[in-house]
């Protein structure tokens, strides 16, 4: 089965009582049973529900894995990877995430004594010097953010497994329409279903997938017991989201393509970071993994000036001054203040992550109108 057809069909099915093409809501906190333990697969909407199981079965399909396991939010579904962890054990992360993640191995976990360090995972054959006998999990993004660097997956999953290491990516930038890591020897594949898959900013959402029984069963086990689950509602509106995934995603890379190369030839513009230029450092990388460069462009100001961002950021009237990313609008954003506001400077500094670089999430409007406004946001500055 093609992408375009998995987003409509995988997992969906016509309800059984009604023949209702769309996957019902259901809305219920509990499951009447026939007698204790006799029941139709559902016991309490905690642990099951319909309309979740199939949203999970369909994002599984979509990343070519065999499990999908659904959270409350990307960072939820974080946390369930790194409560497989015990004391002592470590994460080796890509040195440019997002701030949450990162706030979240380090203000969150480092106290239970999960320690996490960061490294370039760009430079595949440097990263064996890094890895000790307590990395249990290496932690990819790719793209990352806001750099826009790209990993390669299936040299990293080498060395993973050699080692007898995890490997999860965090899979969000790309969406599984670009990208499927699964394919190139993950083990586990990661999602703010918030984003690309949601597609509307109208949903929180985090989704595991792997192929792996083992991590599936830990995974769900983590999910019912610790009950960081979404609810019907929002389960329904992201499997809504995905029956245009590959749509809107085409749409966004083909605007962000062109943005890219409009910013490229502005005279205030320093530096544009987007994997589809040729002198990209990672774009041999990307078109080997890639099926397309992605709808999210970062740049930077000759200036190096905060001051000047702020102009730009305050003066865009189709680009919104707002956090997340992967809508049909477009978004425009201050990493160093906003999404990653929680890394330390000197860290931020040492990525190339300035008090100057926008980060723009680029919709599927009409890519003139996009670039007309910022022509006008920049031309004031």
């Amino acid at each position: 089965m093609k992408f375009g057809t998995k987003v409509i069909h995988a997992g969906v099915h016509p309800d059984p009582s009604t023949g209702a093409i769309m996957t019902p809501i259901y809305q219920t906190s509990t499951y009447v049973q026939d007698a204790p333990g006799k029941h139709k697969g559902f016991e309490y909407a905690r642990s099951q529900n319909p309309t979740r199981k199939v949203l999970e079965e369909n994002v599984a399909a979509l990343e070519n894995g065999r499990y999908g396991i659904c959270f409350a939010s990307g960072l939820a579904a974080m946390d369930a990877v790194v409560k497989t962890l015990k004391t002592g054990d470590e994460v080796l992360a890509v040195n440019d995430l997002y701030g949450g993640s990162y706030r979240l191995l380090r203000r969150v976990y480092e106290q239970f004594g999960i320690e996490s360090r960061f490294v370039d995972m760009t430079k595949a054959d440097e990263l064996e010097a890094y890895i000790t006998n307590k990395t249990k999990i290496l932690w990819v993004e790719t793209p990352t953010n806001p750099m826009l660097n790209v990993v390669d997956i299936a040299a990293i999953a080498k060395i993973a497994k050699a080692r007898r290491i995890k490997l999860v990516v965090d899979n969000t930038f790309a969406s599984p329409f670009l990208q499927t890591p699964l394919n190139l020897g993950a083990d586990v594949v990661l999602h703010s279903a918030t984003k690309y898959l949601g597609g509307h900013s109208d949903v929180v959402m985090g989704v595991l997938v792997t192929k792996s029984k083992a991590l599936a069963d830990k995974f769900y086990f983590i999910q019912n017991a610790s009950g960081a689950v979404p609810g019907p509602q929002d389960c329904f509106l992201v499997l809504r989201g995905i029956k245009t995934l590959h749509l809107r995603v085409q749409r966004s890379c083909e605007n962000a393509k062109a943005i890219a190369n409009f910013l490229i030839k502005h005279p205030r513009v320093s530096k544009v970071y987007y994997p589809g230029f040729k002198d990209h450092p990672s774009h041999k990388v990307a078109k080997k993994q890639m099926r397309a460069f992605g709808g999210m462009v970062s740049f930077d100001f000759k200036s190096n000036s905060f001051a000047t961002a702020k102009k730009v950021l305050r003066r865009t009237k189709l680009f919104s001054l707002a956090e997340s990313l992967g809508g049909v609008e477009s978004l425009i954003g201050h990493p160093a203040s906003m999404t990653h506001a929680s890394i330390p400077k000197e860290e931020r500094m040492k990525v190339g992550l300035t008090d100057s670089l926008i980060r723009l999430s680029v919709g599927v409007e009409d890519v003139q109108d996009l670039i007309a406004d910022l022509e006008q946001a920049m031309s004031k500055i």
